[in-house]
Protein backbone atom coordinates (compact mmCIF):
# COMPACT_ATOMS: atom_id res chain seq x y z
CA UNK A 1 0.00 0.00 0.00
CA UNK A 2 1.31 3.46 -0.90
CA UNK A 3 2.17 5.84 1.90
CA UNK A 4 1.58 9.56 1.41
CA UNK A 5 5.26 10.12 0.68
CA UNK A 6 5.03 7.59 -2.17
CA UNK A 7 2.00 9.28 -3.67
CA UNK A 8 2.91 10.63 -7.11
CA UNK A 9 0.35 13.46 -7.02
CA UNK A 10 1.27 14.47 -3.48
CA UNK A 11 4.92 14.81 -4.46
CA UNK A 12 4.02 16.57 -7.72
CA UNK A 13 1.88 19.09 -5.79
CA UNK A 14 4.74 19.81 -3.39
CA UNK A 15 7.13 20.32 -6.31
CA UNK A 16 4.78 22.48 -8.40
CA UNK A 17 3.57 24.63 -5.48
CA UNK A 18 -0.03 23.44 -5.21
CA UNK A 19 -1.52 23.22 -1.74
CA UNK A 20 -3.06 19.78 -2.28
CA UNK A 21 -2.91 16.77 -4.59
CA UNK A 22 -6.58 17.51 -5.34
CA UNK A 23 -5.38 20.29 -7.66
CA UNK A 24 -4.65 17.65 -10.31
CA UNK A 25 -8.24 16.41 -10.21
CA UNK A 26 -9.47 19.86 -11.21
CA UNK A 27 -6.72 20.19 -13.84
CA UNK A 28 -7.95 16.93 -15.43
CA UNK A 29 -11.59 18.02 -15.22
CA UNK A 30 -10.75 21.30 -16.94
CA UNK A 31 -8.68 19.59 -19.65
CA UNK A 32 -11.65 17.36 -20.48
CA UNK A 33 -14.56 19.79 -20.11
CA UNK A 34 -13.01 23.26 -20.63
CA UNK A 35 -14.66 24.73 -17.53
CA UNK A 36 -12.55 27.88 -17.22
CA UNK A 37 -12.13 30.92 -19.46
CA UNK A 38 -10.13 34.11 -19.00
CA UNK A 39 -11.82 36.82 -16.96
CA UNK A 40 -14.40 34.61 -15.25
CA UNK A 41 -15.68 34.83 -11.69
CA UNK A 42 -15.26 31.48 -9.92
CA UNK A 43 -16.68 30.41 -6.56
CA UNK A 44 -14.72 27.66 -4.76
CA UNK A 45 -16.86 26.10 -2.01
CA UNK A 46 -15.09 24.32 0.86
CA UNK A 47 -11.87 25.72 -0.58
CA UNK A 48 -9.39 24.90 2.23
CA UNK A 49 -6.45 24.36 1.86
CA UNK A 50 -6.73 26.06 -1.54
CA UNK A 51 -5.44 23.77 -4.28
CA UNK A 52 -8.56 24.16 -6.43
CA UNK A 53 -8.51 27.94 -6.01
CA UNK A 54 -4.90 27.98 -7.25
CA UNK A 55 -5.84 26.00 -10.37
CA UNK A 56 -8.83 28.25 -11.12
CA UNK A 57 -6.71 31.37 -10.51
CA UNK A 58 -4.21 30.36 -13.22
CA UNK A 59 -6.89 29.43 -15.73
CA UNK A 60 -8.98 32.63 -15.44
CA UNK A 61 -6.03 35.05 -15.36
CA UNK A 62 -5.59 38.44 -13.74
CA UNK A 63 -8.87 39.85 -15.04
CA UNK A 64 -10.81 37.06 -13.34
CA UNK A 65 -11.59 36.50 -9.68
CA UNK A 66 -11.76 33.42 -7.45
CA UNK A 67 -13.83 33.62 -4.27
CA UNK A 68 -12.51 30.91 -1.92
CA UNK A 69 -15.05 30.05 0.80
CA UNK A 70 -14.58 27.85 3.86
CA UNK A 71 -15.35 27.96 7.56
CA UNK A 72 -11.92 26.34 8.05
CA UNK A 73 -8.89 28.63 7.96
CA UNK A 74 -7.32 29.27 4.54
CA UNK A 75 -3.82 30.76 4.55
CA UNK A 76 -3.46 33.86 2.37
CA UNK A 77 -2.63 33.28 -1.29
CA UNK A 78 0.17 34.93 -3.22
CA UNK A 79 -2.19 34.98 -6.22
CA UNK A 80 -3.80 38.44 -6.31
CA UNK A 81 -7.02 37.32 -8.00
CA UNK A 82 -8.14 35.07 -5.11
CA UNK A 83 -10.31 36.51 -2.34
CA UNK A 84 -10.92 34.47 0.82
CA UNK A 85 -14.32 34.54 2.48
CA UNK A 86 -14.52 32.93 5.91
CA UNK A 87 -18.06 31.54 5.83
CA UNK A 88 -19.95 28.31 6.38
CA UNK A 89 -21.49 27.22 3.07
CA UNK A 90 -24.74 26.58 4.98
CA UNK A 91 -25.02 30.22 6.04
CA UNK A 92 -28.55 31.06 4.90
CA UNK A 93 -27.47 34.53 3.79
CA UNK A 94 -24.51 33.32 1.71
CA UNK A 95 -26.21 33.63 -1.68
CA UNK A 96 -27.26 37.21 -0.96
CA UNK A 97 -23.80 38.13 0.39
CA UNK A 98 -22.18 36.78 -2.78
CA UNK A 99 -24.55 38.54 -5.18
CA UNK A 100 -24.25 41.84 -3.28
CA UNK A 101 -20.44 41.75 -3.25
CA UNK A 102 -19.51 39.98 -6.48
CA UNK A 103 -22.59 39.81 -8.72
CA UNK A 104 -23.43 36.65 -10.64
CA UNK A 105 -20.81 33.88 -10.82
CA UNK A 106 -19.60 32.07 -13.96
CA UNK A 107 -18.34 28.81 -12.42
CA UNK A 108 -18.98 27.09 -9.08
CA UNK A 109 -16.56 24.38 -8.00
CA UNK A 110 -16.98 22.29 -4.85
CA UNK A 111 -14.57 19.68 -3.51
CA UNK A 112 -16.46 19.65 -0.19
CA UNK A 113 -16.42 16.31 1.62
CA UNK A 114 -17.53 15.15 5.06
CA UNK A 115 -15.17 13.91 7.73
CA UNK A 116 -15.22 10.21 6.91
CA UNK A 117 -17.00 8.27 9.66
CA UNK A 118 -16.34 4.75 8.36
CA UNK A 119 -20.09 4.20 7.87
CA UNK A 120 -20.25 4.36 4.08
CA UNK A 121 -24.01 4.85 3.82
CA UNK A 122 -23.87 7.76 6.26
CA UNK A 123 -20.88 9.33 4.49
CA UNK A 124 -22.63 9.02 1.12
CA UNK A 125 -25.76 10.71 2.50
CA UNK A 126 -23.71 13.55 4.02
CA UNK A 127 -21.85 14.03 0.74
CA UNK A 128 -25.14 14.31 -1.17
CA UNK A 129 -26.27 16.88 1.42
CA UNK A 130 -23.14 18.97 0.78
CA UNK A 131 -23.53 18.64 -2.99
CA UNK A 132 -27.21 19.62 -2.78
CA UNK A 133 -26.29 22.81 -0.93
CA UNK A 134 -23.69 23.58 -3.61
CA UNK A 135 -26.32 23.01 -6.32
CA UNK A 136 -28.85 25.23 -4.49
CA UNK A 137 -26.30 28.04 -4.50
CA UNK A 138 -25.48 27.40 -8.15
CA UNK A 139 -29.14 27.75 -9.16
CA UNK A 140 -29.36 31.08 -7.31
CA UNK A 141 -26.12 32.79 -8.28
CA UNK A 142 -24.75 31.27 -11.49
CA UNK A 143 -24.93 33.21 -14.72
CA UNK A 144 -27.00 31.67 -17.48
CA UNK A 145 -24.72 29.20 -19.29
CA UNK A 146 -22.65 28.91 -16.09
CA UNK A 147 -20.81 25.72 -15.05
CA UNK A 148 -20.98 23.62 -11.87
CA UNK A 149 -18.47 21.01 -10.67
CA UNK A 150 -18.83 19.04 -7.44
CA UNK A 151 -17.52 15.97 -5.67
CA UNK A 152 -19.88 13.06 -5.05
CA UNK A 153 -19.58 9.62 -3.50
CA UNK A 154 -21.05 6.74 -5.48
CA UNK A 155 -24.11 5.24 -3.82
CA UNK A 156 -27.89 4.94 -3.74
CA UNK A 157 -28.70 8.67 -3.95
CA UNK A 158 -26.26 9.50 -6.73
CA UNK A 159 -28.61 9.13 -9.69
CA UNK A 160 -31.32 11.30 -8.13
CA UNK A 161 -28.78 14.09 -7.71
CA UNK A 162 -27.51 13.66 -11.28
CA UNK A 163 -31.13 13.88 -12.50
CA UNK A 164 -31.61 17.19 -10.66
CA UNK A 165 -28.54 18.58 -12.42
CA UNK A 166 -29.71 17.32 -15.82
CA UNK A 167 -32.97 19.22 -15.37
CA UNK A 168 -31.11 22.46 -14.81
CA UNK A 169 -28.05 22.22 -17.10
CA UNK A 170 -27.74 21.43 -20.79
CA UNK A 171 -24.97 18.88 -20.24
CA UNK A 172 -24.15 16.80 -17.14
CA UNK A 173 -21.46 14.14 -16.94
CA UNK A 174 -19.79 12.04 -14.24
CA UNK A 175 -16.00 11.80 -14.37
CA UNK A 176 -13.37 10.08 -12.26
CA UNK A 177 -9.96 11.78 -12.67
CA UNK A 178 -6.78 9.69 -12.72
CA UNK A 179 -5.64 11.74 -9.70
CA UNK A 180 -8.45 10.23 -7.62
CA UNK A 181 -7.20 7.24 -5.67
CA UNK A 182 -8.40 4.03 -7.31
CA UNK A 183 -9.95 2.69 -4.12
CA UNK A 184 -11.83 5.95 -3.50
CA UNK A 185 -15.59 6.00 -4.13
CA UNK A 186 -15.42 9.68 -5.11
CA UNK A 187 -16.59 10.79 -8.51
CA UNK A 188 -17.03 14.29 -9.92
CA UNK A 189 -20.14 15.72 -11.49
CA UNK A 190 -19.64 18.32 -14.22
CA UNK A 191 -22.67 20.33 -15.35
CA UNK A 192 -22.32 22.84 -18.18
CA UNK A 193 -24.55 25.60 -19.52
CA UNK A 194 -27.12 26.46 -16.85
CA UNK A 195 -30.54 26.66 -18.48
CA UNK A 196 -32.72 29.73 -18.22
CA UNK A 197 -35.60 28.19 -16.26
CA UNK A 198 -37.36 31.46 -15.46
Amino acid sequence: MNTVSDDHYYLKAKYEGYRSRAAYKLIEINEKFRIFKKGQKVLDLGASPGGWSQVASKRIGNRGKVIAIDKAYISPFKEKNIEILSKDIFDKNLGTILIDNFGKIDVIISDCAPNISGDYSRDHTTQIYLATRALDLALKILNEKGAFVCKLFQGSDLQDFVSQCRKNFEKTKLFKPKASRKKSAEIYLVSLNLKNNT
